[in-house]
């Protein structure tokens, strides 16, 4: 794109729109992902039509462009093109095919493609076809969402919104701990207004070692929530201070951090606080728990396990405080939460949903069932919803495969085809199965591009500007004898069935927190492909050193 004024706007426009790319030639595949990936917040792959319009008319209202080749299985594009025009007229199409034949060129206009593009793809005509879309949906966007509110006002709540998350601390996004078994820490945080009388912290100490807080400021407005936001930022300070000279004290630090608050507390103003240490080498849990809702823990026979709070809530008259502690050896969930999440009234006779939330907790595998769980119970969320959701794989799950591919290209077909012959043995659903082999043609592409082959992003796009980037990769690979795992394994939990899919590199991995980073600025230049995968599936995990990647699908 040309490097103008309208350019620009137009580019910042695109990084918030989703692209529907159906093809069923996995190679031109995996060109539209590198040549779109910088462009746009997310891409959808289809591999013939009638999957691109079954994922159109699920999500019609997520996708804002589509680009289609004509000869593919099941249904042509220029059928689903037809289907797609009764249900949406104005989405932007490019038709992009080696197809010259003139009665399907006429059709094509009369179903009001926009844009024809001649197959073998050259990445400047895309791209112009690409920005020439964009363009058509700005003309024919409304001033009405302008109106309703300024753009300053806007800008305060995105800003003021990001400095509390910096605030939080998580050392845990989207990442997975390796102990023993393999635990996953999720995270809700949804605050009801822009400023959040919660707060919560989750902080590696040392391996094995972990220390969660969760603060709810009693009361409402500005003063609740400056009074969590203080109390998290200074927590944080003082472990930063331990972790750097290796001597963490759980008493030490909650001495220290209810000494600090308790000046800067209204005499009137009191604090909900969760203190919790999580020792998985001792098999241990510690815990100082002010005024909150109870802790959940499920252990291996399927029983809830409840901690009530040992601590009144901290107010600036409290010096003294009690710590408890728990065997955890048997426990395999667990859940931290605030009491937004159970004072909300739901649809059963408006009960609160601390009625269900046990019930709830014991059937739930992942943070993602709790969640739904939660909200078909409700009307509308009436307070903050803050919750932290550790679960441990039971290491009895049934192996379903495992493989090791070298690094190429090649075995990137052989591996997809290894994948989907074994959800062919879980289900006879396909868009269950075409959803996990999109995460994992994702997932896995990064293993072989950035993990093996260690091609950053930044000489990425420099290949690619030179077109030089499949060439490059034939090179490297030429000189890489490292493998990628693949471990597949099946957990049965009441009567659904989840996948965990793990996929292993041998390269040098990278700093997990930069997902933070991406997952929280949907414009950011790269990283698009983890979007595709968190959204097609449960969630994904790395390892702390970035060099492991699971995810989990639900049957």
């Amino acid at each position: 794109m040309q490097d103008t004024t309208e350019s620009l706007e137009t580019y910042t426009y695109l990084q918030e729109l989703t692209l529907l790319c159906v093809d069923d030639n996995k190679t031109t595949q995996l060109l539209y992902r590198s040549i779109f990936q910088d462009f746009v917040k997310e891409i959808i792959f289809a591999h013939d039509g009638h999957l691109g319009y079954e994922s159109f008319k699920s999500i019609n209202q997520d996708i804002d462009i589509i680009i289609s080749d004509y000869s593919m299985p099941t249904m042509n594009g220029l059928d689903m093109i037809e289907q797609i025009r009764k249900i949406d007229k104005v989405v932007p199409i490019i038709f992009a095919s080696g197809i010259e034949d003139v009665g399907i060129i006429v059709k094509a206009l009369s179903l009001e493609v926009n844009y024809f593009i001649q197959k073998p793809i050259k990445n400047h005509e895309i791209l112009k076809a690409l920005e020439n879309s964009a363009k058509l949906l700005i003309a024919n966007e409304t001033l009405k969402k302008q109106k309703e509110k300024s753009l300053y006002h806007s800008y305060q709540e995105d800003k003021g919104f990001a400095k509390e998350l910096n605030i939080l601390r998580n050392d845990f996004y989207y990442q997975m701990i390796e102990g023993d078994s393999i635990a996953l820490v999720d995270f809700l945080y949804q605050p009801l207004d822009v400023l959040s009388g919660d707060a919560y912290c989750a902080r590696c100490i040392a391996p094995l070692n972990s220390f969660y807080l969760m603060v709810d400021g009693m009361g409402k407005g500005l003063s609740a929530s400056l009074t969590a936001m203080i109390m998290t930022s200074f927590v944080n300070h003082i472990i930063d201070k331990m972790i750097e000279t290796s001597s963490f004290d759980f008493a030490v630090l909650i001495h220290e951090t209810m000494e600090y608050i308790k000046p800067i507390l209204l005499d009137e103003e009191a604090l909900a606080i969760d203190y919790i240490h999580i020792d998985d080498k001792e098999k241990m849990l510690y815990y100082a728990k002010f005024a909150m809702p109870v802790l959940l823990m499920e252990d291996q026979e399927s029983t809830i396990v409840r901690l009530k709070s040992n601590n009144a809530p901290l107010s600036k008259w409290q010096d003294t405080f009690n710590i408890d502690s728990y065997d955890i050896s048997n426990i395999k969930k667990f859940l931290i939460y605030s009491d937004g999440i159970v004072e909300n009234t739901t649809i059963n006779n408006e009960r609160p949903y601390s009625d269900f939330i046990e019930e709830d907790f014991l059937n739930s595998f992942t943070r993602e069932d709790l969640k739904n769980s939660f909200f078909s119970k409700i009307k509308t969320q009436e307070d903050d919803i803050s919750l932290i959701y550790i679960h441990k794989l039971i290491p009895s799950s049934t192996n379903l495969g495992y493989e090791s591919f070298p690094t190429n290209l090649n075995s990137l077909n052989q591996a997809n085809e290894w994948y989907e012959n074994i959800w062919k043995g879980v289900t006879s659903d396909e868009t269950l199965s075409y959803k996990a082999s999109l995460v994992f043609t994702e997932l896995y592409m990064n293993a072989y591009e950035h993990g093996n082959l260690a091609i950053d992003s930044t000489l990425k796009h420099n290949l690619m500007d030179e077109d030089a980037y499949f060439e490059s990769l034939q090179e490297e690979e030429r000189l890489c004898d490292k493998k990628i795992a693949v471990k597949v394994t099946q957990v049965n939990h009441n009567s659904f069935v989840y996948i965990v899919t793990q996929i292993t590199d041998e390269g040098l991995g990278f700093d997990t927190q930069i997902l933070s980073e991406i997952f929280r600025n949907s414009i950011a230049f790269n990283g698009r492909g983890v979007f595709v995968s968190r959204k097609n599936s449960l969630g994904i995990y790395y390892n702390t050193k970035g060099s492991s990647v699971l995810f989990l699908n639900k049957v």
